[in-house]
């Protein structure tokens, strides 16, 4: 009698987790807004040149992608094009949390790193890190395959953030970045040859 209430209470928890499951998982697979998720092989975590983003509203082609190394870290920078000619380029974290950062380009700012603080655009951005990484570049970067990138990172807020880099001898880059959500994000990965 006790292996048979073992058996029947076994079936019903098998049951219970096909109930369970197999709906959430296909909830899982499908968006609030009615469109399938990512496939696996998509997510800004694989993002390559020639994949196409979705960032908010807007539309945007990667047209090179920079892997960053410094000591036992590693991130991603991706080049975006919109049509509109400004320079756009996601950064890509993976530490204890993704961090997605959509940054622009500010070639006209008329500002250096170093200080403790810094004001641009009306906000007082303070030092968050400083470093030097060696890089690899695929794509349309217009950098040379290899070589090393000083950065300077600035925070303002919770989302706010300014960034200098520095590749190779070159002056540096400023840009204004801003804090994504990963549900901002749908990545529609260039097709697998077959």
């Amino acid at each position: 009698m006790d292996a048979l209430v073992t058996c029947l209470l076994a079936a019903v928890a098998v049951v219970a987790v096909a109930v369970i499951v197999v709906p959430a998982r296909r909830w899982a697979a499908s968006r609030a807004d009615g469109r399938p998720a990512e496939s696996p092989r998509g997510g800004p975590l694989r993002l390559a040149p020639g994949d196409r983003v979705r960032i908010r509203e807007q539309e945007y082609a990667v047209t090179g992608t920079i892997r960053l190394v410094e000591g036992d870290w590693s991130w991603a920078q991706h080049l975006l094009d919109d049509d509109s000619g400004t320079r756009h380029r996601l950064s890509v974290e993976n530490g204890t949390e993704l961090e997605l950062v959509l940054w622009t380009a500010e070639p006209g700012a008329a500002v250096t790193p170093g200080a403790p603080t810094i004001e641009l655009g009306g906000r007082r951005y303070t030092w968050a890190e400083t470093g030097q990484a060696r890089y690899t570049a695929t794509g349309e970067t217009g950098l040379p395959s290899t070589g090393t990138m000083r950065y300077h990172d600035y925070q303002s807020g919770g989302a706010a953030r300014l960034s200098f880099e520095a590749y190779g001898e070159e002056g540096w880059r400023v840009a204004l970045g801003h804090l994504l959500d990963p549900a901002d994000l749908t990545v529609r990965p260039t097709p697998e040859a077959s």
